[in-house]
């Protein structure tokens, strides 16, 4: 259980002593403040469901993140925004997990800023993992830091039902996979996929997962977590998430939320 009352906030500046070929699995999260988080969830929520899913999805992230930094080849961090918010990460993430203040105004930018400062602080590989796939396969996790422990430059994309990516990972900040893509539509994926190409880049694909976030992929995550009917699009079991079951349990019963 997330028992953190307190954090460690990453300084690229000062680099960590980490061992070498150490992947930092970096979630990129809002902190879960009402109203600021899932708006696109409400209605069916209510302003503070949304928050209150959005704590249990980084929750279930961060915790199936920390099996896999368990190992000792990986470490849990989250990439937050807005700064000042840090307080509000406490209790939700397990221990050993490190903040690091997200920069830059459009989400390129943020993503690019992330990956080039986590590479500063003396990680050897990195993965930015979105904070809307709470079932997210532990094993596209443990696949990504597989890849990327390999030698020789490459990305990794786990490409999203929608046409984003719930996760991409790289060896070196590449800045062309981040330029002129078109955020937040179907073709995200697609972009980065092209862009990689042109820059002769290795591509590693992880199992197609989905996002949360809006009522029809909340239908499908109710119907993965509490009727255990898988997604139509994978053959693959999904984590467990049982912070984001529980609540939607709760939902169920006070007869609010979508069944």
């Amino acid at each position: 259980m997330p028992t953190t009352t307190h954090y460690s906030i990453l300084n690229p500046a000062k680099p960590l002593a980490t061992p070498a070929g150490i992947c930092a699995l970096a979630v990129m999260a809002k902190a879960p403040r009402p109203g600021n988080v899932k708006t696109r969830l409400v209605p069916p929520l209510t302003v503070d469901q949304a928050a209150a899913i959005n704590a249990c999805f980084l929750r279930d992230t961060t915790e199936n993140i920390a099996a896999i930094a368990a190992s000792g080849n990986a470490a849990g961090i989250v990439s937050y925004t807005p700064i000042g918010d840090e307080a509000l990460f406490d209790t939700l993430l397990p221990d050993g997990f490190a903040l690091i203040p997200q920069r830059g105004d459009g989400f390129d930018e943020r993503l690019l800023a992330t990956a080039e400062d986590l590479l500063a602080s003396g990680y050897g590989s990195i993965c930015l993992i979105d904070s809307d796939s709470p079932t997210v396969p532990t094993a596209a996790f443990q696949q990504a830091v597989a890849e990327l422990a390999k030698p020789g430059d490459r990305i990794i994309l786990g490409p999203a039902h929608d046409g984003g990516y719930y996760l991409i990972g790289l060896k070196r900040a590449h800045p062309e996979l981040f330029a002129n893509i078109t955020w937040s539509t179907s073709s995200v994926f697609a972009e980065t996929i092209a862009a990689a190409q042109a820059a002769n880049l290795e591509t590693v694909i992880l199992p197609l997962w989905y996002d949360v976030d809006d009522a029809a992929t909340l239908d499908i995550l109710t119907a993965e977590l509490l009727h255990n009917t898988p997604p139509p699009f994978t053959a693959i079991p999904g984590y467990h998430a049982e912070h984001t079951r529980n609540f939607l349990g709760k939902l169920n019963q006070q007869g609010s939320g979508r069944p």
